[in-house]
């Protein structure tokens, strides 16, 4: 049969790989200790061992990796030499101050490497050397010896002391020689040899009453030490008992914190004999000073009190020998054992070993911030430490080699929400009542650029007069930046840009640190109304970071616009122009109307008439917010022919700014009236005034000439623009290519504003040679577009008129009785009711601006003379400007600035026209024109 297949033993295999793992642990346990061996009394600076050679380092790489020793706060034993790497003595060390009679003494230190964090455990045993004699603790010892004691009877003697250990502590006991005593050395249960003085021979008072001995002590080792005391034997009479302790030893424990003065025990010894015999006393044996500073002992009563404080961290159990003796000096040991009892009177220590003071805010987790090491002198659950900081933080606590913990980042900090943090560490044990101790770590975060500046408003406005001076500060913008130092330090900037070709910069600049912006030129609100900016704010830090924000400077409109008169405008000629005013008219009759406007807006452009001077005070009437000339009564023969008024148009600005204009009123019911009147005078005739007459009758013969060629000229190029309209209105073009400006419409009928202005002259002597001339003054002339298209004559002189008579096509038709307004649908700037003086003013800047423009608009075009209008009805000829959208609802009705000279109506939206109904001709008319052709 074959054998079976080998099959190795899994338990085993298993076993002796954790045998390997336990070896291993406990090489790297024992890799991790240091020991060393050094005799006591040693000079400073003596070799211990080559720290640097067990660390497997370099000498010089002592300094360079940080290696030194950490001290709990005791006085430091050993130190290292980090040019050499040997560990040496700091002083000289007694190993009996040390470790008192511990038969093994051993100093554990903690060698640091700060570069890895590491605590490396060194154990350094103290050799006992032969430094100490035996020392009985007395010169002379009494004893009284009862003169009939048989032989074979013992005295105890005193032992001597040794601190040293091993064979360099007490050894043994030597007697000087007599012939009637002996020395016996008996070694205790605890290894103490006693001697004991053994009587050999009887002894005779009589023959000798006192026997002097010496005792000596002496130790081992090469270098033998001894002590002395000497022995004074004095006989006495007999005493056959001791004292006898209750107890042969006595146990007893008391807590640390007990007070001076509290009894521990009471030890009892007693003894049967009579009188002095029987009288049994206490003491210490062995008294050492520490022992003595501690406890007291009562000779009489033979209680032990505590005489100092006791602390279990300095001892925690004390062995004291006592003996009670007689009178006659017979003597009984004891001992009393004292356990100290440990509480929690100690607070842990905390020592900080190594410390990081400032972090970069973006640390990743896990950072060191500090290595420190607890501490509790207690024992047990006292000396237990629990180490914790507040949670709110973001750091944790680990605990490493030892009594060790580091102190961790344990997320992102951000120095933005907290600059710096003061870390509490408490160390609190586990005692009671618990003590605690803490611990303050300051760490400070240091920044880097990861916020851009942030303004306090997403965007911001600012409004400047106009007129302001140069340089003026407008506003000031503040972006805050959370970050510190350069990263924190903004300045700020203007985006690029252009307003009507000129660079934004050319207007306003901003301080790059203050973030002020002030103005570099004077604006005027008429060009410039608002400008859009972009402010940038930059920080200074590596990469730097931005924002921008925008900013809505607004420009507030002065005062700095007289108003201008549109009508009645001065004529080109240099004559003055007349308006006519029949006598037959009723008091509230319109002779005229003063039209201006004001470029400025607002209230600033809100106008106000009145009469300043007239040469008939009390006729006429200016209406106040019209400037509608009408007559206040009704015109008497008395009233001359000619009246001249200067009227006044005032803004209401701050200071309020005016222009005036004079006016001239015929009172008369027509032209030919005015002449017939002015030929009724009666002028004496004398040669001077007949060649005057001439001269008068050539200058108007020629001045009539110049006048006939203009109007032929003008009505040329009239025909020739209305003929190229014709032709880009049919090819599609339309207005687009005529500025906006130049168009004014009512309701489909495009119209410039006319003004009647005749000028007469007479000769002196009108009975000889008499020669009457009218001469229009067409500044302005109102022309609808059905005349335009039909090719009608743009003027016609009062000889036309007389020649074609009542039979012209063109005679004008007299006024519609329906086109005056409701005071809502008029302007406040000119328009209102008959008569009324209290309309109110348009209080939407809007309303007042558009206004202005439409009117500013029709000047301009009267002015040119030679403009197309065109416009679809109902739009005001504003949809080329504004879009098709933009109807006449959009706007104010600006129609009863038009009206028509010698009658007390105004322009309204030609209903009839648009219907195709013609207004009928009224009878005023009618006389008029026989009274024409009967001149």
């Amino acid at each position: 049969m074959a054998d079976p297949p080998y099959r190795p033993d899994c338990s085993k295999l298993s076993r002796l790989v954790g045998i390997c793992l336990l070896l291993g642990i406990l090489w790297e346990i024992r890799a991790e200790q240091i020991r060393y061996s050094v005799p006591e009394e040693l000079q400073k600076g003596s070799f211990v061992g080559n720290i640097a050679k067990d660390l497997g380092l370099q000498p010089r790489e002592l300094v360079e990796r940080g290696v030194r020793i950490v001290s709990r706060g005791r006085t430091p034993l050993f130190a290292l030499n980090l040019r050499s790497g040997n560990l040496v003595t700091a002083g000289r060390i007694d190993r009996e101050e040390l470790c008192d009679r511990s038969l093994k003494c051993v100093v554990s230190l903690e060698i640091l490497l700060e570069d890895k964090v590491k605590i490396v455990g060194v154990e350094v045993e103290i050799i006992d050397i032969n430094d100490n004699a035996p020392n009985f603790g007395t010169e002379e010892r009494e004893i009284k010896v009862a003169e009939h004691e048989t032989p074979g009877t013992r005295f105890p003697l005193p032992e001597a002391f040794d601190p040293d250990v091993g064979v360099n502590s007490l050894q043994g006991y030597q007697l000087s020689s007599n012939a009637h005593f002996s020395l016996d050395v008996q070694n205790g249960a605890d290894g103490i040899k006693y001697p004991e003085l053994v009587l050999e021979r009887a002894l005779d008072r009589e023959e000798e009453a006192v026997h002097h001995l010496v005792l000596t002590a002496f130790d081992g080792s090469d270098l033998v030490h001894s002590g002395t005391t000497r022995i004074c034997i004095t006989l006495m009479d007999t005493n056959d008992n001791a004292p006898l302790f209750t107890q042969p030893e006595y146990h007893v424990s008391v807590r640390e914190n007990a007070p001076v003065g509290s009894r521990i025990i009471t030890v009892k010894a007693t003894d049967p004999d009579e009188g002095a015999n029987g009288e049994v006393t206490y003491s210490f044996r062995k008294v050492r000073d520490k022992m003595s500073q501690l406890f007291q002992l009562n000779s009489v009563t033979g209680d032990i009190t505590i005489l100092g404080d006791l602390d279990y961290e300095d001892s925690g159990f004390y062995d004291i020998d006592i003996e009670a003796h007689d009178g006659p000096g017979l003597r009984a040991r004891s001992k009393v054992l004292v356990t100290v009892l440990d509480v929690n009177d100690n607070a842990p220590e905390v020592m900080v070993t190594s410390l990081t003071s400032s972090v970069q805010e973006t640390s990743s987790p896990g950072t060191v911030i500090a290595l420190f090491n607890v501490h509790d002198s207690d024992s047990g659950e006292n000396g237990l430490v629990t180490c914790s900081i507040p949670n709110n933080l973001p750091f944790t606590l680990e605990k490493t080699y030892g009594n060790y913990y580091r102190l961790l980042t344990h997320r992102t900090l951000d120095r933005e929400e907290v600059s710096e943090y003061n870390i509490t560490v408490t160390a609190t044990d586990h005692g009671t009542p618990q003590l605690s101790t803490e611990t303050h770590i300051f760490l400070q975060l240091t920044d880097i650029n990861d916020n851009p500046p942030a303004f306090s408003h997403a965007s911001y406005s600012a409004y400047i007069p106009e007129n302001n001076p140069r340089g003026a500060s407008i506003l000031s913008m503040t972006a805050q930046d959370p970050d510190s130092i350069e990263n924190a330090r903004v300045t700020y900037s203007l985006a690029e840009g252009t307003l009507q070709g000129e660079p934004l910069s050319s207007y306003v600049s901003i301080n790059s640190d203050t973030g002020v912006l002030y103005a570099l030129s004077s604006f005027d609100y008429e060009q410039v109304r608002d400008l859009q900016l972009l402010v940038t704010a930059s920080d200074s830090g590596d990469p730097p970071l931005s924002s921008n924000v925008s900013l809505s400077l607004f420009v507030l409109d002065q005062n700095d616009n007289a108003p201008e008169i549109l009508h009645p405008s001065l004529p080109t000629d240099g004559s003055t122009g007349v308006e006519l005013a029949p006598r037959s008219a009723e008091p509230g009759y319109l002779v005229t109307k003063v039209i201006a406007v004001d470029r400025d807006s607002g209230q600033n452009a809100w106008l106000s008439y009145r009469l300043v001077k007239a040469s008939e005070p009390g006729l006429f009437v200016v209406g106040l917010h019209t400037g509608e000339v009408r007559t206040a009564r009704a015109l008497l023969d008395r009233d001359a022919l000619k009246q001249s008024l200067v009227v006044a148009v005032q803004d209401h600005g701050q200071p309020p700014l005016s222009a005036t204009v004079t006016l001239t009123v015929a009172v008369a019911d027509s032209i030919p009236d005015v002449l017939a009147d002015l030929g009724s005078l009666e002028i004496p005739l004398t040669p001077e005034a007949s060649d005057l007459t001439l001269y008068l009758v050539v200058a108007v013969a020629a001045v009539s000439c110049v006048f006939l060629t203009f109007v032929i000229v003008l009505l040329a190029l009239r025909l020739r623009s209305w003929h190229k309209s014709r032709l880009l209105q049919a090819s599609g073009g339309g207005l687009a290519s005529l500025p906006a400006s130049h168009f004014v419409g009512v309701d489909g009928v495009q119209a410039f504003l006319q003004t009647y202005s005749h000028e007469f002259s007479l000769t002196a002597d009108s009975r000889k040679s008499h020669l009457i001339f009218p001469q229009p003054n067409y500044a302005d002339t109102l022309i609808s577009q059905e005349s335009c298209e039909k090719s009608e004559p743009l003027l016609l002189t009062q000889d036309l008129l007389e020649t074609k008579g009542d039979a012209s096509p063109h005679q004008q038709a007299p006024p519609n009785t329906d086109w005056r307004f409701s005071q809502a649908q008029r302007p406040g700037t000119s328009g209102s009711q008959n008569g009324d003086e209290t309309g109110t003013w348009p209080n939407n800047q809007f309303d007042t601006e558009m206004l202005q423009a439409m009117i500013l608009a029709s000047a301009s075009e009267a002015a040119d003379g030679s403009s197309t209008l065109g416009g679809g009805a109902g739009t005001m000829g504003l949809s080329a400007r504004y879009g098709p959208q933009f109807t006449l609802q959009h706007v104010p009705d600006y129609r009863q600035n038009v009206y028509i000279p010698g009658s007390n109506a105004t322009l309204t939206n030609a209903a009839g026209k648009r219907d195709g109904k013609a207004p009928a001709s009224s009878n005023g008319n009618k006389k008029k024109s026989g009274k024409k052709e009967k001149k």
